[in-house]
């Protein structure tokens, strides 16, 4: 038994069985994936892989069982590299970060340069997807950390804790009739196009949920990742445009009005998640420490040994 059949039997099953793309993900050749897997199945004594003639077309039952052992052995092997480096007193590195956009734009600089000031020697690969991207490259060992509004906590195999609380406003040019109203409803919004996020993203999901609770109908003609995107059109006049609270700057949105808006949509928190079971090096803790500073390093300890996350 060797890391590269383990390796192989975990991409198979990640990659829907298609044996090209395991090949390509593991720098091998097709051939040499199958044959790592057979001669890992006539080591067990155990058929690990559903097939179809040569094709792989899902896991046996043994084989669910056997995946989950696999999982845990890769991450230990990956762990036991990381904390290698840290009993060695090595403190460079690098830290993958994978965010949504406005987290990466709006909430990560200044705790990316606080970071940098106290790990000099340790790189940041910061990587900006949709929150379910986020959350494969998490669980897939791709990225360290993830942060997303939405859909980390979803997740059995990740651990995620709460790093701030967040609302909408409301963004329309100078000048605009919403101005008059005081507070404004959703019927009021509802009489105009709206320009908002993408499902999925920065809290889109209260969004929805405001309206169709209230039963008032919305005409949403544009959605963006890019809470910039938004407020470009808004500023175009096509739209009202309802965006995170930290995208907008008085001083820097020239020509733009923002209201609030947490009288008509629920409050947002903000996430990250680690990969349940990694070995976290010092500079990681620190790094969420700077993002989430309510945590302590015995809260996430505790967490990622099994006990429940914070809400």
């Amino acid at each position: 038994m060797n890391f590269q059949q383990l390796r192989s039997i975990r991409e198979a099953a990640r990659r829907g069985y298609n044996l090209t793309e395991v090949a390509n993900a593991l720098f091998t050749s097709q051939p040499g994936v199958s044959r790592q897997i057979r001669e890992l199945e006539d080591e067990l004594g155990v058929v690990i892989f559903e097939r179809n003639g040569k094709r792989l077309t899902g896991l046996t039952e043994p084989g669910k069982g056997i995946l989950k052992i696999v999982d845990r052995l890769l991450i230990e092997a990956e762990n036991l590299q990381q904390a290698s480096l840290e009993y060695s007193g090595q403190t460079s590195g690098t830290l993958s970060v994978a965010a949504t956009h406005t987290q990466a734009r709006y909430a990560l600089p200044k705790v990316v340069q606080g970071f940098r000031a106290a790990f000099p020697e340790v790189r940041i690969a910061l990587q900006q997807s949709a929150p379910e991207h986020i959350a494969e490259w998490v669980l897939s060992g791709k990225t360290d950390i993830g942060i997303a509004t939405e859909g980390l906590s979803q997740f059995p195999d990740l651990v995620s804790f709460p790093c701030y609380r967040w609302s909408h406003l409301i963004v329309v040019p100078d000048g605009h009739p919403l101005l008059e109203h005081s507070p404004i409803r959703l019927e009021d919004l509802a009489k105009y196009p709206l320009i908002t996020y993408d499902k999925g993203f920065t809290g889109r999901g209260h969004i929805d949920d405001a309206f169709a609770k209230a039963g008032v109908a919305t005409d949403i003609i544009l959605t963006a990742m890019d809470s910039d995107v938004i407020k470009q059109y808004v500023a175009l006049g096509m739209g009202v445009g309802i965006v995170a609270s930290m995208a907008f700057d008085h001083g820097r949105d020239k020509g733009l009005r923002a209201v609030e808006a947490s009288h008509l949509f629920a409050t947002n928190t903000t996430r990250l998640a680690v990969r349940r079971g990694a070995y976290l090096r010092s500079y990681a803790y620190e790094f969420i420490l700077q993002l989430a500073p309510d945590l302590t390093r015995e809260d996430i300890d505790r967490a990622m040994g099994g006990e429940e996350a914070l809400s």
